[in-house]
């Protein structure tokens, strides 16, 4: 695939991310009986998923943007093939927001568009640092879902078998990454991570 299609390619990535439901190759975790939830239990776990969504729409836009700039097609394969299963994860996520009768974020347009501008710049720094990206970002990933299993009310076990289920391949994701030779981040890069993914997550609990 030439350059010209793959950014058209990653434009109707976009469109579809953002406005169009995803189909989810697996099956959905969270079946069984929706349990018996008060009104702010329910509003809590709404905004908790609706944050995950977020969480979902960024892993979209990054990998894209890393596999659109990578020139190693074993790298690039492997962050497509991580793409399906986060794919997965965006329509469990959207099913069980609207289970919850809560709504995605307004603002996930401007969350694409970061996530995928941090993408590229990833690709362009060479393999080893795109893998040690993407690793630090799935494990960073894996450290807010068990936080959030924390959060969510005790009861909600549709949300927590959908959480339990995006954690288990997070952290796959992360030790592929590591396996296919991505390097440790520095420190600050990091920090820099951590901090850009509280303020969507503080923003997009509410936005």
């Amino acid at each position: 695939m030439n350059r010209l299609d793959q950014l058209i390619t990653t434009f109707d990535l976009g469109l579809r991310t953002i406005f169009a439901s995803p189909h989810a190759a697996r099956p959905y975790p969270g079946t069984g009986p929706e349990a018996e939830l008060s009104e702010t239990e329910r509003a809590q776990a709404a905004a908790l998923m609706r944050v995950n969504h977020v969480g979902e729409v960024c892993a979209q836009a990054l990998y894209a943007g890393q596999a659109l700039t990578t020139k190693n097609d074993q790298v690039r394969a492997e962050l497509e093939r991580a793409a399906r299963e986060e794919t997965d994860h965006l329509a469990w996520c959207e099913t069980r927001i609207n289970e919850l009768g809560g709504r995605k974020s307004l603002l996930n347009p401007l969350w694409f568009g970061g996530a995928f501008s941090m993408g590229v710049v990833a690709g362009m720094l060479g393999d080893k640092w795109n893998l040690g990206f993407l690793a630090e970002t799935e494990r960073q990933v894996e450290a807010h879902l068990d936080g959030h299993l924390q959060k969510l009310p005790e009861a909600d076990a549709k949300s927590r078998a959908v959480v339990e289920q995006m954690k288990t391949d997070e952290a796959q994701h992360a030790q592929t990454a590591i396996d296919h030779g991505g390097a440790p981040l520095p420190m600050p890069v990091k920090m820099a991570m951590r901090f850009a993914a509280d303020v969507m997550r503080q923003t997009a609990s509410r936005i």
